[in-house]
């Protein structure tokens, strides 16, 4: 495999990492805020929690054999994704499906690029994405279900998730986002 790519499925499977560890803040928020306010969205909520630490952990324990190391700034995921759990879940359970929904279309978007680039590259990384890929389509299918109303409020608040994620994204990978973004597209482009 070219270095290139090497670097490329570093990075891929970096900020998968990091990205599971900010879902994983997200949604222990959320659960606090429920606990007290909406329990009747606890059994999706700890569900859905459960999935992102077996996926944190699956990116995490796939990372030495691909010389791919933890982001550095993991903290920004953790204090990101409390602030957005806890901001998201006290404004109405309305709050958590639109915040779901919004960083699980991300999190698709991303993971169709990557098993696009890693397809024919990584083997084992593709069978891992795909099967993480499935449990987060149903995150999101599940989340849009909830959603009660689609109006300016609903699309305001997820294009301003959706571009936090995009920024974290960039930050964790101290700007290496551009260059895995570039190497996806080409990588889709040659493949048609």
């Amino acid at each position: 495999m070219e270095a290139r790519d090497q670097r490329t499925i570093a990075r891929i499977l970096k900020v998968n990492h990091a990205g599971e560890h900010g879902a994983i803040r997200i949604y222990r928020a959320q659960i606090w805020v429920a606990r007290r306010l909406y329990p009747d969205l606890l059994p999706f909520l700890t569900e859905t929690i459960g999935h992102e630490i077996e996926h944190c952990r699956l990116f995490l324990d796939a990372m030495p054999q691909r010389q791919a190391r933890p982001c550095r700034f993991m903290g920004f995921w953790g204090s990101g994704g409390l602030i957005l759990g806890v901001a998201t879940a006290l404004m109405t359970r309305q709050g958590i499906w639109i915040c779901t929904a919004a960083i699980e279309a991300a999190v698709h978007r991303h993971l169709d690029d990557q098993l696009h680039f890693v397809r024919d590259r990584d083997v084992q990384l593709h069978a891992l994405i795909e099967s993480i890929r499935g449990e987060e389509l149903q995150h999101l299918r599940t989340a849009q279900e909830n959603i009660v109303a689609r109006t300016r409020w609903t699309r305001f608040l997820t294009a301003i998730i959706s571009w936090a994620t995009d920024v974290v994204i960039w930050l964790s990978t101290s700007g290496d986002s551009r260059k895995m973004a570039q190497d996806l597209a080409a990588a889709r482009l040659a493949t048609g």
